[in-house]
């Protein structure tokens, strides 16, 4: 394994089933870095669910920031950024445990040296990408209504266009959380049957309590809007699913071959066209 990993990060990365570092970030076939705890929860339950249920297939979440500037009310009110960063890494590696993964990754790094793209974050990030060789990748996608997912999943795409073609995983996938993906068309849209074993899905998100003990419901409103992919996906047919994520694929980003702009731009201007040529063709 690679000695900068073991050196630098050993501290931060929780083994669940207690395997060794080497063997646990190695076995990894689906990854996922997401700018919170929580988030990998929230978007990628569907990779989670299915490395359980498929002995093949080994999920591993990274946390990119410390969690230290997450809003917080009742028992949490006078808890300090320091107390916080504890209490979300606690609850992370208890999502991993329940969840089975790989391993658990907390990079720790304060959500401005994310945005302000840090190049330590990039590094961090390529070393991870290099010791685990991934099938997938799954990430914020980049029309993500929060500037620190929008950021991670910046810096993820960096990390990945400064490696060479082999080094990267087979594809790149962007998910929901801050703003929903219903508004893709349909021919652009990834849909992911998120339906197996509900309760363990409602079991990893109830563990975040420092997050919903508040007064967002993030629990609930992320089944919500799961139920919601579901029935509202298609129009004239009986639900083939009862639970859905929406992704985009970001594989040509990865590749260098659209800007992130261009990318996002092209989503855009599809449900535009889509949108205005239903209106036309009605009137």
């Amino acid at each position: 394994m690679n000695n900068n990993i073991e050196e630098k990060h050993s501290q931060k990365i929780f083994i669940p089933d207690n395997k060794s570092i080497d063997i646990a970030l190695k076995r990894t076939t689906q990854l996922c870095f997401a700018a919170h705890q929580d988030d990998t929860e929230f978007m990628a339950y569907h990779a989670i669910e299915s490395s359980i249920s498929n002995e093949n297939e080994w999920f591993t979440s990274v946390i990119i920031t410390d969690g230290g500037g997450s809003p917080r009310t009742g028992k949490y009110a006078d808890f300090t950024d320091e107390d916080m960063k504890k209490i979300r890494i606690t609850e992370q590696n208890t999502a991993a445990e329940i969840g089975k993964y790989s391993a658990q990754i907390q990079l720790g790094y304060p959500s401005k040296s994310v945005k302000a793209n840090d190049k330590r974050v990039v590094e961090a990030i390529k070393q991870f990408i290099l010791v685990c060789k991934p099938r997938v990748i799954y990430t914020h996608n980049l029309a993500d209504k929060h500037p620190t997912h929008v950021a991670s999943a910046l810096r993820v795409i960096e990390a990945l266009t400064e490696l060479e073609a082999s080094e990267r995983p087979k594809q790149l996938i962007g998910l929901e959380v801050w703003r929903g993906l219903d508004w893709v068309i349909d021919k652009e849209k990834m849909v992911f049957d998120a339906s197996a074993e509900p309760e363990l899905a409602e079991k990893l998100m109830s563990v975040f309590d420092s997050q919903i003990v508040g007064g967002k419901r993030y629990d609930a409103a992320v089944m919500g809007r799961r139920k919601a992919n579901a029935t509202f996906l298609g129009d004239h047919e009986v639900d083939k699913m009862e639970y859905a994520i929406y992704g985009v694929d970001m594989t040509e980003v990865m590749h260098g071959r659209l800007s992130c702009e261009e990318f996002v731009s092209g989503l855009i201007d599809d449900f535009k066209s889509e949108v205005i040529n239903n209106i036309k063709g009605l009137r």
